[in-house]
């Protein structure tokens, strides 16, 4: 099986699982016991924060440990809202953010917080008019993600975050996606709390970043919680903290190269699937504005879910959208967010690969779905 849904899951770096079981083997101590086991366990958990807050560029007071993607985006959000610079019960996001994202809106809307959500234009960006217009006076919070997990546009953050700075609003940014896909030092001083998750970039599951900006004075969720410093509670996985570490820096090390070669099999890929160009619609932006790993499409006329199980049987792992959303019969949430039509919409795939994924593999692909439509027209 030719695997291309590295949007939804890597599989485990070599060296970061070599970490994993070492850790685990011999470093068990619990991270808040005072004697020298524990220690040693602390000593790795503070060298992990501190390498992660290299790569990020940000103060290591900020970066807190949790289970994953879904409770950083969680904890991030409430983080902010308690911590917010003005009375105000108003939440703007997007149509198409990860539904962790959108589940922690809608609890929150039952707590008299009112929520605006925004569509993505024909590129799959958030509009800055459009959010300038949404802004209220009790606007308290943004919740924008950095780059979309189905079709890998990237969000204009640093535009957002400067509007957010002028109306003393505060800024979640869900960066899961872009990760180890791009250089997020660009972007990092620019929101107030961001998300990372391990095993979207070859680290083990269950186990993530958040980071949050230590100048806020953030209240505790869980009230009593001393781990992370009272961000959450639970005892500290330093196995998995280890692990993904060394992931995260094999990815960062690499990020120009793998940067460049991605580049290379997006336009392969697309440059074959111009044979039928009149049949395949293409959703995304360009440049700086698009992630190259993740390529989100359809076929004219043919259902997603159809692509996908025969692409299943030709020996082709791909998805019809987020992995958090398979087995609805909705059109995937960007399809809905850029307003294009439930019928078409349940006609998107979603193509995203990764460091494992050679020329051959995509070529592979693209003259699978070629054969597809060829079969079907």
């Amino acid at each position: 099986m030719k695997y291309f849904d590295y949007a939804a899951s890597t599989p485990l770096d070599a060296e970061a699982a070599k970490v994993y079981v070492e850790a685990a083997t011999k470093y068990y101590g619990n991270t808040g016991s005072l004697h020298d086991v524990g220690s040693q366990a602390k000593d790795i958990l503070e060298n992990c924060r501190r390498e992660f807050a290299g790569m990020l560029g940000v103060e290591s007071s900020g970066i807190y440990f949790t289970s994953g993607g879904s409770e950083s985006n969680f904890l991030g959000i409430h983080a902010l809202l308690s911590a917010k610079k003005k009375k105000g019960l108003h939440i703007i996001s997007g149509v198409a953010e990860h539904n962790s994202i959108r589940s922690t809106l809608e609890s929150l809307s039952t707590q008299d917080y009112e929520v605006t959500l925004l569509p993505l234009n024909k590129n799959g960006q958030i509009d800055m008019e459009a959010l300038k217009a949404a802004t209220k006076d009790d606007t308290v919070l943004v919740a924008i993600q950095h780059a979309n997990s189905e079709i890998g546009t990237v969000q204009p953050v640093q535009e957002i975050a400067s509007w957010c700075k002028e109306n003393n609003i505060l800024f979640h940014c869900d960066t899961v996606h872009s990760f180890a896909k791009i250089d997020l030092k660009p972007i990092t001083k620019w929101v107030d709390s961001f998300s990372i998750s391990s095993h979207k970039f070859y680290g083990p599951k269950g186990i993530g970043v958040a980071y949050v900006n230590p100048k806020l004075a953030w209240q505790q969720h869980y009230p009593g919680t001393s781990h992370e410093n009272g961000f959450r509670p639970g005892t500290v996985n330093v196995p998995a903290i280890a692990a993904m570490t060394v992931a995260a820096q094999t990815c960062h090390e690499n990020l120009p190269q793998t940067l460049e070669k991605a580049y290379q099999l997006r336009e392969r890929f697309l440059k074959i699937l111009e044979e039928k160009q009149d049949l395949i619609t293409v959703y995304g932006s360009n440049g700086s504005g698009q992630i190259p790993y993740t390529i989100g499409l359809r076929l004219h006329g043919l259902e997603g879910q159809w692509v996908m199980l025969e692409c299943n049987r030709l020996g082709f792992a791909i998805s019809t959208g987020s992995a958090c959303a398979t087995g609805q019969k909705s059109a995937s949430k960007t399809m809905v967010a850029m307003e294009v039509p439930e019928k078409i919409g349940k006609e998107f795939i979603r193509i995203s690969f990764g460091h494992h994924t050679t020329e051959q593999d995509l070529t592979q692909l693209a003259q699978g779905l070629l054969g597809l439509i060829r079969n079907e027209s």
